[in-house]
């Protein structure tokens, strides 16, 4: 595998390039044959090459922000879902855009066959390149290092993706570093679990030395760290973290994304206000909305905004908990809200309210996380900006992702923030609506904090 890890990003390339060719001809051919031929003023040799080019400008845009050109990244039906939002995205932007630019309504029915077509044609795609990557590129074997800090939520998810990863072997630290480092060369590469840092900075720049690659769990100072600014001001390196939260300019122009998004989401969504509103009413006869105390911005509550999704009184006990799998207080119309997390679409009230903004850290319940914070006290470092109806760990984490990889990854939004950030991952929302692992409940007991201490005994499996 090694010897052919110089060709991977020529596959890649190579099986990118193939479905975007086919995407994007197939859409020159209906464009030649069919609307140029029925619009008013027709294109000739060189306008025809605009369209297709412009068609693939934002079929690349799309592909590129929705992955569905990440052949080897991405299972085979995640690409193929990917694909599909991605095709269908641009189909529906350029049926609007044709719209728009004739003022006139043409018939539809051409792009919605163009966008099945493509669809079995990526199918076929996806099928042979993913064989073909796997064929070359067999799952890496791999050696963890751990220490006292249990891995075993890294373990589940490294096991999860056996297409790419064989966790081969695992090694603690107590071992010594030394005989550690005679176990890497039998591996295609190390993972370095949550160490004390100065084993960790050994065993990484002896790796290093070795062009051994490495898997490491970055810890709260790492994200830090990454996003912090290179200055060069002398022949010094310098790094410079900026901790004050966003400046004015932002603060303004995220306000101002926030203003016109959640007021085009409620005004595109009030015929499912309305629809919901008599489907829960009709189920039970309880309230239509469900108001929860939530954290924000420096720590300040509000009263989020939720359709109702589970039975009156869930709680009726007092005590807070999170929404199991399969748990018996969600309501049949709640099931499908949550599925596709519709239930969340009265928030936009609390957005143009002002308690939240369209992108940032969802807003937990102060009595949960006042749980996470006695095993993550820096758990508040997400207070930092308000919290938010979508974001950078919705987006890249599932529902029942742990309390402290949910931290980092609303670390890696804050200490990144740009309005262009906030633009991606609006776009990028659509996508894990109808996916599951984004909106299923959490496994029995997974309430609290999960970073606990112990060895890996019973643990790790092989």
């Amino acid at each position: 595998m090694e010897q052919m890890e110089r060709y991977k990003r020529l596959i890649k390339f190579g099986a990118a390039a193939v479905i975007l060719f086919v995407e994007i001809g197939l859409y020159y051919l209906l464009w030649t044959h069919y609307y140029n031929r029925v619009i008013v003023m027709r294109f000739f040799r060189r306008g025809n090459w605009f369209m297709a080019a412009l068609y693939a400008v934002i079929l690349v845009l799309f592909h590129s922000l929705y992955g569905g050109l990440k052949i080897g990244f991405f299972r085979k039906n995640n690409i193929i879902y990917s694909q599909f939002i991605a095709v269908l995205a641009t189909n529906v932007f350029g049926y609007l855009l044709l719209a728009l630019v004739e003022r006139h309504w043409y018939v539809p029915l051409p792009f919605v066959l163009l966008t099945a077509v493509d669809m079995i044609l990526v199918f076929f795609w996806a099928t042979i390149f993913q064989w073909t990557y796997n064929l070359f590129f067999p799952p890496r074997q791999l050696l963890l290092i751990y220490g006292e800090r249990s891995v075993a939520h890294v373990l589940e998810k490294m096991n999860s993706r056996d297409d790419k990863y064989v966790l081969s072997a695992a090694i603690h630290i107590s071992e010594g570093i030394d005989r550690i480092m005679q176990e890497v060369p039998k591996y295609g590469g190390v993972i370095i679990g949550d160490l004390e840092s100065h084993d960790r900075n050994l065993i990484f720049k002896r790796c290093y030395d070795m062009d051994k690659r490495v898997y490491m769990i970055p810890k709260i100072s790492d994200v830090l760290i990454r996003s912090s600014d290179e200055l060069k001001l002398f022949d010094t390196v310098l790094l410079l973290s900026r901790n004050d939260g966003l400046q004015v300019d932002q603060l303004f122009c995220k306000r101002v994304l926030d203003i016109l998004s959640a007021g085009a989401l409620l005004l595109f969504s009030l015929p499912l206000f309305l629809l919901f509103a008599i489907a829960i009413r009709l189920e039970d006869r309880g309230p239509v909305f469900y108001k929860q105390c939530r954290l924000t911005k420096d720590g300040k509550t509000f009263d989020i905004l939720k359709f109702r999704t589970m039975r009156v009184n869930a709680e009726a006990d007092g005590v807070a908990r999170l929404a199991a799998q399969a748990d018996d207080r969600i309501t049949r119309i709640g099931k499908v809200l949550r599925a596709t997390r519709l239930d969340e679409l009265p928030q936009v009230l609390n957005i143009l309210k002002g308690d939240m903004s369209m992108v940032g850290p969802r807003p937990e319940r102060p009595e949960i996380a006042a749980e996470y914070k006695k095993e993550i006290p820096e758990f508040d470092y997400r207070l930092k900006v308000k919290a938010g109806l979508t974001g950078y760990a919705q987006i890249y984490g599932v529902y029942n992702t742990t309390p402290y990889d949910k931290l980092k990854l609303d670390l890696i939004y804050i200490r990144n923030y740009s309005i262009f950030l906030d633009l991606k991952l609006i776009f990028m929302t659509p996508k894990i609506l109808f996916m599951k692992e984004k909106t299923e409940g959490v496994a029995d007991g997974q309430v609290t904090a999960v970073q606990q201490t112990g060895d890996l005994s019973g643990e790790l499996k092989f």
